[in-house]
């Protein structure tokens, strides 16, 4: 990823709310790199949702639609969120 490129998703996981900030910031360090073109396309149209949208899939399972096409996206986040190393 090049730097504007990595600007601009940067600036579109600062939502305004620190809990989506501490999810979605880590996951673009991460493991934006590692996912597939698809994938990555996906998480660019993720971030055009509403911030309340984002809380609700990232913080109450109960609140992703099964057919959704981010449910994975939406599982591989939540994961991140629950194992990368506290410092």
């Amino acid at each position: 990823m090049n730097n504007e490129e990595h600007r601009r998703l940067y600036w579109s996981c600062r939502r305004g709310m620190l809990e989506l900030d501490l999810l979605l910031i880590p996951f673009l360090q991460d493991c934006y790199d590692t996912l597939n073109p698809e994938q990555q396309a996906l998480f660019h149209q993720f971030l055009e949702s509403t911030d309340i949208d984002l809380f609700a899939w990232l913080t109450q399972p109960t609140q992703v639609p099964l057919d959704s096409p981010f449910a994975d996206l939406i599982t591989q986040i939540r994961t991140h969120a629950q194992t990368r190393p506290r410092t």
